[in-house]
């Protein structure tokens, strides 16, 4: 069975030392998208919009700054404890989502503190445009030839050509495919709730989703961390386990603390 062959530039061009890389892109972009789409919902709730003039600032270095110490300290923590100085190097690639979600989550913090908005609103609303950075991210790790999948021989498969000869699964792309879902349900919920239910039910349904999804995608993925220990879970089911726990006591306690009649829209 022949399979599909991927070997595309990770970067988009090349100058001297200087490069621009598809993955960089993507990245940053998704945070420009995701600051549309919280506009929109400031401008659907009737908010000033205008205080997220820098609202990027706080979301950009929260996130590669706790996604670059997380990828250091848990998946290749031997080798930066001892090249300390490397950890800063952020151009060369190494970041954990799961660090870059607590990063957020205290850049919102700050945010919302300056700026006198409810965090549990805000992070509630963020949730939407962080699904959108999620996808992004798993396509900009495609075009790295990176977070390869385990062999398989499903017509599907892809040889990751940079790599080796073997056929894998492109679990890049199950993530993106999952993660773009994912946020269309957000959306659909944000729609459809009340203000008041969406900022309780949101947060939850998104560590839940998300998690749930990279837990289970993590069967078809190789090991990512430098170690191995006796424990059957990888480093990135370990991580994933507290938040999916923590979604799901949230949307029990979202359904438990609100009146039936106040959850949904009456447009419903």
């Amino acid at each position: 069975m022949e399979h599909f062959v991927w070997n595309i530039n990770p970067n988009i061009f090349e100058f001297g030392s200087i490069q621009l890389r598809w993955y960089g892109v993507l990245f940053v972009g998704s945070f420009f998208l995701g600051l549309w789409i919280l506009q929109w919902v400031y401008r659907r709730e009737g908010k000033d919009e205008s205080i997220l003039e820098n609202f990027l600032i706080y979301i950009i270095i929260g996130a590669v700054l706790c996604a670059r110490l997380a990828h250091c300290l848990f998946y290749e923590p031997d080798y930066y404890l001892s090249h300390p100085l490397e950890m800063l190097y952020v151009w060369k690639g190494g970041l954990a989502s799961h660090g870059g979600m607590i990063g957020v989550l205290i850049a919102l913090y700050f945010f919302a503190k300056k700026h006198g908005e409810s965090y549990f609103w805000l992070i509630s609303r963020v949730a939407m445009p962080g699904m959108l950075t999620a996808a992004f991210v798993r396509i900009g790790n495609l075009f790295n030839s990176e977070i390869l999948g385990l062999p398989s021989e499903l017509p599907w498969a892809i040889v990751f050509e940079r790599i080796d000869l073997i056929p894998r699964h492109p679990v890049q792309l199950y993530e993106a495919l999952s993660y773009f879902v994912i946020l269309g349900l957000l959306v659909m919920i944000y729609r459809k709730a009340t203000p008041e239910f969406a900022t309780k039910i949101l947060t939850g349904a998104f560590f839940f989703a998300l998690f749930t999804a990279r837990f289970l995608l993590e069967f078809t993925k190789t090991r990512q961390a430098a170690y191995t220990t006796d424990i059957p879970f990888t480093t990135g089911k370990m991580l994933s386990v507290p938040f999916v726990i923590l979604g799901l006591v949230w949307i029990i306690w979202a359904f438990y603390s609100s009146d039936k009649d106040k959850r949904w829209s009456p447009t419903l």
